[in-house]
């Protein structure tokens, strides 16, 4: 199978490490134009200095609905329009797994907005670009916390996530009559970030060793894993596959 996207655009957000670097490399590996979009202009910039294909880069905070408007409107204005959209961006804002009675109002919204809202403005915002095209794909990245439980034991990443999933359900759905599909991959834990690798450090060898157990492949996957299950979602092979959800887990 040929996966190629030689005459799409792309936008990826959370760009700047991780899963969403990965995938923006990737795409733009593979042919397409790519807009990476991030708050971290330190990490946009080495995504950039990583790549070999069209990738351009911008600030971006994905829970500022008015933000995103405007940025979505930037690009259509140079000429683009795009055909392919990953909510990427996401995360656990730095917080750590506490007791219900402990958590903010403030702790709670700040993970549910760059998770959940912001998927949802970057989808608002490129729909009606998609609709004029008759055409589009739209891959969410939630997490395997959205399925089951947050291994971090963090209410509002295990929420925002299993959220994700529904929104995925819903848009594909309400946009599948214009050719658009909506799909979801929901990746095991993965060292690909800051975050991750705390998150291994802490866990200690018993703890390192019981998350592999559980895993059939008997090992981590990469960021690289993870790109290529968007790519598949994103080419033209997926076309009649839409509101699904994709553990790529290494098989529990």
């Amino acid at each position: 199978m040929n996966i190629e996207f030689a005459g799409k655009t792309v936008l990826v957000t959370g760009a700047a490490h991780g899963f969403g670097r990965a995938i923006a490399l990737a795409f733009a590996d593979h042919g397409a134009k790519v807009y990476a979009c991030d708050v971290n202009a330190e990490g946009l910039a080495e995504t950039r200095g990583q790549s070999t294909g069209n990738l351009a880069s911008f600030l971006l905070d994905v829970g500022d609905r008015r933000a995103v408007q405007a940025a979505i409107a930037d690009v259509e204005k140079a000429g683009d329009t795009i055909d392919i959209l990953v909510n990427n961006a996401g995360g656990v804002r730095g917080q750590i797994g506490r007791p219900i009675e402990e958590i903010t109002e403030a702790d709670w919204n700040a993970i549910l907005d760059v998770n959940l809202s912001g998927a949802f403005f970057m989808a608002q915002a490129v729909a009606p670009g998609m609709k004029r095209l008759n055409h589009g794909r739209i891959v969410n990245i939630s997490s395997g916390a959205g399925l089951g439980i947050s291994l971090t034991g963090i209410q509002a990443y295990a929420s925002a996530k299993a959220g994700q999933i529904g929104l995925t359900r819903q848009l594909a759905h309400e946009l599948g009559p214009w050719g658009i599909t909506v799909n979801n991959v929901a990746p095991g834990f993965v060292r690909s970030n800051p975050s991750t690798e705390k998150q291994w450090h802490a866990m200690g060898e018993e703890g390192q060793q019981r998350v592999i157990s559980g895993i059939a492949l008997k090992r981590l996957g990469t960021p690289e894993d993870i790109a290529n299950a968007v790519m598949f979602f994103a080419s033209e092979q997926a076309g009649w596959i839409s509101g699904q959800v994709l553990s790529v887990d290494g098989g529990k």
